[in-house]
């Protein structure tokens, strides 16, 4: 009959070592059973008394024993295989990002733009560099070094020679004269059509906006003015842009402030905006005219605005006619300069503005935060 299976006569060292792992625990649950095991061993119980303390399978409670017997307490540290080996080289996953982030059509492909799939199929017939990896793998590889699908932007560099000073005019007048800097601008062509938007409905059932084919009421354009300092915003819809209908525009502005002292008007490079006409009368009346470069209608301050006139006014529309479209806008006009400082309108403005950046707003031309301290105290100073 075969001698049970049983640890050697343990030393006082790794006595000592067992019984320290047993009573502080361990980080490691394997390194736990396993020293109660050999414990147990040398305490004199059989391997089936052990297996039942344990729960544990006798051929591992023998395998455990063995291992100490053999190599000591290095036996409670497992012996793991490490997994699958890796198939990609760091140099590898380089080329692989490479490849991800470079448009199909210069690698010679038939299609703008990569799918998993595609990518995967293209990376396994490289020639001469045959990379194979899965769907899901070269997934988790792009999100591991930070390539994600997005969206493709457009977008048009100025090519204003200009560009600088005349971004750095419009910061300043913004900064230090914010209460006479006005912002004027036009409001797209507004036809008489229905516009989707969105509104509160039961499931599958939203406001249904009929299509309109034949539209005969032609066109009008919004000539708006935003006052900074006072944080409002004011126009008047047109039949057509024009030199003439700009300085009329521009003339309600200076005639708002007839005190005499000069008064800035941040506006586009339209033809409209940069006749002769204009030029001389904004010489003779105290007024500087602050252009935009060329491509950068972000740096307007009146672009923020047009957002929300947008989203409150013409989304989830059907006006019937211009004078049903122009009140309607009015209504908005003075609903907005009584809540100036809503939630929903503040939040609109938000919007616009980084939509506005995103087309390339390096630098934005916005309200000085020292200015809109004085305006909000302005109130409270008028309260009193």
């Amino acid at each position: 009959m075969a001698d049970p299976v049983r640890v050697r006569r343990l030393t006082d060292q790794e006595g000592q070592k067992l019984q320290q792992i047993v009573r502080r625990g361990s980080t490691s649950s394997v390194r736990y059973c396993r020293a109660m095991t050999l414990l147990a061993s040398a305490g004199g119980n059989r391997v089936p008394a052990i297996a039942q303390l344990m729960q544990a399978d006798e051929d591992t409670v023998r395998e455990v024993i063995h291992r100490f017997n053999e190599t000591g307490l290095a036996c409670l540290d497992p012996r793991r295989a490490g997994g699958r080996p890796r198939l990609l080289k760091p140099d590898d996953e380089d080329l692989v990002v490479q490849t991800a982030t470079t448009r199909p059509t210069k690698l010679g492909q038939p299609f703008t733009l990569w799918s998993i799939r595609k990518l995967a199929a293209y990376l396994r017939r490289l020639p001469g560099r045959i990379i194979r990896i899965g769907r899901e793998a070269l997934r988790c590889l792009l999100r591991r070094r930070g390539i994600t699908f997005q969206r493709t932007k457009t977008w048009k560099e100025s090519p204003d020679p200009d560009r600088d000073s005349k971004l750095d005019r419009i910061e300043h007048v913004l900064e230090r004269f914010p209460d006479r800097v006005f912002a004027f601008d036009e409001f797209r062509p507004l036809g008489i059509r229905s516009t989707a938007g969105s509104c509160w409905a039961k499931p599958g059932k939203p406001d249904r906006l009929p299509a309109t084919y034949r539209r005969t009421h032609g066109v009008t354009y919004f000539h708006g003015c935003y006052s900074v300092g006072d944080d409002h915003l004011g126009g008047v819809n047109r039949r057509r842009k024009g030199t003439a209908n700009s300085l009329a525009a521009l003339k309600s502005i200076r005639a708002a402030w007839p005190d005499g002292a000069p008064i800035y008007i941040v506006l586009d490079n339209l033809s409209a905006n940069t006749g002769a006409d204009i030029r001389r009368w904004a010489k003779k009346n105290k007024v500087e005219l602050c252009f935009t470069p060329t491509y950068a209608s972000w740096a307007n301050p009146i672009e923020a605005h047009f957002g929300p006139l947008r989203q409150f006014t013409l989304a989830n529309s059907h006006h019937r006619s211009h004078p049903a479209q122009t009140r309607a806008l009015h209504r908005y006009l003075r609903w907005r300069n009584a809540n100036a400082q809503h939630p929903e309108v503040l939040a609109a403005q938000r919007k616009e503005r980084a939509r506005i950046r995103s087309e390339k707003g390096i630098r934005w031309g916005a309200r000085p935060r020292a200015a809109a301290a004085r305006q909000q105290a302005s109130p409270m100073r008028s309260q009193h």
